[in-house]
């Protein structure tokens, strides 16, 4: 397990990391970058492509894809702080950094939330809710979730449980918490995990209630939705389950001399959550149908045009 080092006064403790236990976060993180990038900005043009038809749920995932890729490339600098064993970019570009990945968490699950809700409404009610699914109305609804998001993260990331200047540290477990932060990750998980997550058990549990009761849905067809809306259900559970576990008992956790066992699994849960930027796009593109028919459509014009320049060169 990693090291414990006191602080000066003896109240609070930090993690001291060797070289060799950062390596497999650092090549781990940099996969995820490199994986990521392009995919999300496929994902990006992808869900562009159906606000231009019109669909509202391009809306949510259009955002969705914003918030990964933003995410993706801000987090570049973690990737010097596992290199280095110390952060060196100031305590503001700490706590930015903070502020992305807290933003991410919250608008990916929430969003994730507002497409199988979106699916509800067109599976469960196709004809009375029409108004809520279009694209001005989900437009609305998006900018309503990051502006939330953002307020929630300004109110409750502080400096002070954020960024420790003395040992030049980033994020990397301040112990015992302080009773702002107990308080903002007990929020977090209720409102941040728990809700999100009952919506979308609710929402799957009445769509593949609605698709079983539909006499003219082929059978493959019911197994396909079901699989799929589960697939989703776990990845949000997987991704943001850990973290959030980890975070809860951060806030009862008193003396900082019996936290070896702690610090590694809650870095582990972290770089999970890291997964969900990768997840989002993969979930989307090689399982929905309408995903694989776009990725088909690339590859199709990759192949065309390949095939033209041999031609041209023949």
């Amino acid at each position: 397990m990693e090291n414990l080092t006191l602080g000066v006064n003896d109240s609070e403790c930090y993690s001291i990391d060797s070289s060799s236990r950062r390596r497999p976060f650092l090549f781990f993180y940099l996969a995820i970058i490199i994986t990521a990038i392009p995919s999300n900005a496929f994902f990006l043009y992808v869900s562009w492509q159906h606000i231009r038809q019109k669909n509202g749920l391009g809306v949510y995932l259009f955002n969705l894809a914003l918030s990964d890729l933003t995410f993706t490339i801000g987090f570049s600098l973690w990737l010097d702080f596992l290199w280095r064993g110390v952060w060196v970019h100031g305590g503001y570009v700490c706590v930015l950094s903070v502020y992305f990945l807290f933003t991410n968490f919250y608008t990916s699950d929430v969003l994730l939330c507002c497409i199988a809700i979106d699916r509800y409404l067109a599976v469960v009610h196709p004809l009375k809710y029409t108004s809520l699914r279009k694209v001005g109305t989900a437009a609305a609804v998006s900018v309503a979730i990051w502006v939330l998001v953002v307020s929630f993260n300004v109110i409750t990331i502080t400096w002070e449980d954020t960024y420790q200047e003395n040992n030049k540290l980033c994020f990397d477990l301040f112990f015992p918490v302080s009773d702002n932060l107990a308080r903002a990750n007990v929020a977090r998980f209720i409102l941040g995990f728990i809700v999100p997550s009952l919506l979308m058990v609710f929402s799957n549990w009445r769509i593949c209630k609605a698709v079983k009761s539909n006499q003219a849905t082929e059978e493959q067809e019911r197994k396909r939705i079901s699989k799929l809306l589960t697939v989703f259900l776990l990845s949000l559970l997987f991704c943001f389950g850990p973290i959030h576990v980890m975070m809860l008992l951060s806030t009862v956790v008193e003396d900082c001399r019996n936290l070896a066992w702690f610090l590694y699994p809650y870095k582990i849960s972290i770089a999970i959550s890291t997964l969900n930027c990768l997840a989002d796009p993969l979930l989307y593109c090689f399982i929905t149908r309408t995903g694989k028919e776009n990725v088909n459509q690339v590859v199709l014009f990759f192949q065309v045009k390949k095939r033209s320049r041999y031609e041209d060169v023949v």
